[in-house]
Parts: C-alpha cells; structure tokens; sequence
C-alpha cells in the first residue's frame, strides 16, 4: 500500500513484521482498490514514485545535512557566549534569546529530517542522531515525537485520528463541518467566536512551554522510553549548568520560558500555516495522494522560506514522500503539479504572510460558523 511504501525506507527488512499477517492472495476478479479510492490516480501516483526512485530524489546529500547541524550548534554555542564575553545586561540578554530560539527552531527541523529517515541511508543512524537532536538539543523525547508525527501523516486532518487537530474542540473549534455540528449541539467550550483573538496568545506561546513540555515527559515515562529520558536530562543538566553560571535564578528561569515561548510561536505559525486553512474531516478513506492533497498546502519558494519554515513551505511534496530529503522537494514538485493538474486536484501554494492570514481567517470564519448555528433556534 501507499502508506506503507511512504513511511519504510528499508522495506525488505520491514516486510518480515507483516509475513504473519498474510491469509492469502486476492483472488483474479477481485479489485485491487477500494471504491472510495481513484484507482487510475492510485496508479499514476505509483508510476510517479516509480521515477522519483529512478531520478535519485531519495537520497540524502549528507553535507547539505552536516551544514545544518553546524549551524545548529553554533548559534547553541553563540547564545552562551554572548552573555559570558558580554555580560547579562538587557542587550546580551536579548540577543542571546533570539540566536538560542534560531537555534532551537532549525533543530526542530533537523529532528523532523531525522524522524522521518531522510538524512542517512541506514535507518539507525537517524534514530541515532534523532535522539541527540532532539533529546540532548532540544530536551523532549524523539520516540514521543514519533508516536505522535506518524499518526499525523497517517490521516492529516482526520479528526479522531490526527493528534495535531486534538485542539478541537476544548480550545478551538476547527473546520466548518465541526464548527457546524458543535453550534447545533449548543456546545460551548470556550468563545469560539473570538478564537481568532486569543489564539495569538494562547496556542503560538504556550504550546512548548506548557503543553509539550509535560506531554513529552509524561509519555515518555508511562511507555517506559528510559533511554530516551536519559538522553532528556542532558539536555537540563547541560542547560541549567552552563546558563546558571552566568544568570541568577529568577534570570535564569525568564530566559528560558522566553526562549521557550519564542520557539513555540515560530513553530507553531509555521507549522499550522500548512493544515488549519485546509479540509478538516473525518478518514473518508480516500488514496493516498487525494488525503495527502485536501489536507496540505505549500507556500512559496525562496532561500527565506525554505531556512525559516525548514522546507516545510514543500509540505505536499513533504506528505507524499515523507522518507525524502528536504533539498529535494523542489525538483520534484513540478512533477506533483503535474499529476495534480491531470486529475483535477487543487494544488494551492501561497506567499508565507498570506499562508499566515488563512490561520487567523480560517479560526474567525469557523467561530462565526459555531455562533450562528449555536444560536440558531
């Protein structure tokens, strides 16, 4: 199946787990495709992953990986040696924050390479190098990230299915069907109509440093992921030494619940730009690529972009192939232009400050949506 080729990047080794799960063959007059799905655009988007294999679009260019990591850790050295050579007055401290939140958002991206095995060739160098990225770098757990990142690109959108959309409804309501069906059903968890406001200051800033923050340490312990909690508290230790040193402790806790902030709202802008504007519903079990399309966007390309959002402005290209490394999205999307334009698909890509402004719009045109039938009689 399409999700399972997407996801496998070694598929021999793979395919040993599913031998005792095979009862048989399917018989001759039986389909090969469901009827909810497009069978010729199952095979033409079969065909295409047939030449992205042929032209080389997954494998990794390892020094473009390296130069990323060096980057990463030389700003995390940056941030600290501001405030030693320059002392911890306001304007060290500032600059300090923003070159350790740069640092801490493009290892966020790395770790999302690295999750999905499109650094290196063998699988257990990227569950190996994920673990220092985003455990020792970051200080959350790399097995909890993928738990939950596999079930997103699983069913993106999907309520009930997509972690991601879990939001809805105690905090926002999302999607015009759901925001229809919760206003009939007179439920009101919070001002839906005014979610557009106070999503500025609730979800962007508080994701990280109170959400994640608990979630992480509390699957990572309820499913025994010691390792990954080892790798964790290096990160506090390493953090709160080399930063105590120099700050005292109420300093010391503002610098790092601002960074924390920082990092969250960066993230979660960018990441959401691609999926709350688009379709939110429940599995209709469509293919592989239709589920992937109605619940992704792009934004443009620019060396900008694509350092700011790292290449997640290629989120559909980044769907249909999540094992392929980032640098090579771009030769493929005119490919996946192309498919989307023979089978009528609507392939939307936006300028970043527009992809933005469809977040804040989408929430309002939803919380109006909730009001009018919650108030319909």
């Amino acid at each position: 199946q399409d999700a399972f080729v997407a996801f496998h990047v070694n598929k021999v080794l793979v395919s040993k787990y599913l031998k005792p799960l095979q009862i048989g063959e399917l018989a001759p007059d039986q389909p090969s495709v469901e009827p909810t799905k497009n069978e010729m655009l199952v095979k033409d988007f079969r065909e295409l992953r047939t030449t992205v294999e042929r032209m080389g679009l997954l494998e990794p260019n390892q020094l473009f990986f390296f130069l990323l990591l060096a980057h990463i850790l030389l700003l995390d050295t940056a941030a600290w040696l501001i405030l030693f050579y320059f002392g911890t007055s306001l304007v060290p401290f500032v600059f300090s924050l923003l070159v350790l939140t740069i640092s801490q958002v493009q290892a966020s991206w790395l770790q999302h390479d690295l999750g999905h095995l499109s650094v290196f060739r063998k699988t257990k160098w990227n569950h190996l190098l994920h673990k220092f990225v985003m455990c020792h770098l970051i200080g959350a757990s790399a097995k909890w990230w993928t738990l939950l990142h596999s079930q997103h690109h699983s069913k993106p959108n999907c309520f009930h299915k997509d972690p991601d959309i879990d939001m809805h409804p105690f905090l926002f309501t999302l999607g015009k069907k759901f925001s229809v069906e919760l206003g009939i059903k007179k439920k009101k968890y919070m001002p839906y109509n005014h979610q557009h406001k106070y999503f500025f200051i609730t979800l962007p800033p508080l994701l990280f440093p109170t959400y994640f923050h608990c979630h992480t340490f509390y699957i990572a312990y309820t499913k025994k992921y010691w390792v990954d909690l080892a790798w964790m508290l290096t990160f506090y230790i390493r953090f709160f030494y080399t930063y105590g040193s120099l700050l005292e402790t109420k300093s010391l806790l503002a610098y790092y619940f601002i960074f924390r902030m920082l990092e969250s709202s960066w993230f979660v802008w960018v990441s959401q730009m691609n999926h709350i504007p688009m379709d939110i519903d429940y599995d209709k079990n469509l293919d592989w690529m239709s589920t992937q399309l109605q619940a992704t966007c792009n934004v443009e390309q620019s060396l900008f972009n694509d350092w700011f959002t790292g290449h997640l402005n290629f989120q559909i290209e980044h769907h249909l192939f999540p094992t392929m490394p980032r640098h090579n999205y771009w030769k493929v999307a005119p490919l996946v232009k192309s498919l989307c334009a023979k089978h009528g698909i609507e392939y939307q890509c936006k300028p970043l400050l527009t992809a933005f402004a469809d977040i804040v719009h989408s929430l309002k045109n939803w919380g109006e949506l909730w009001l009018d039938a919650y108030l319909h009689k």
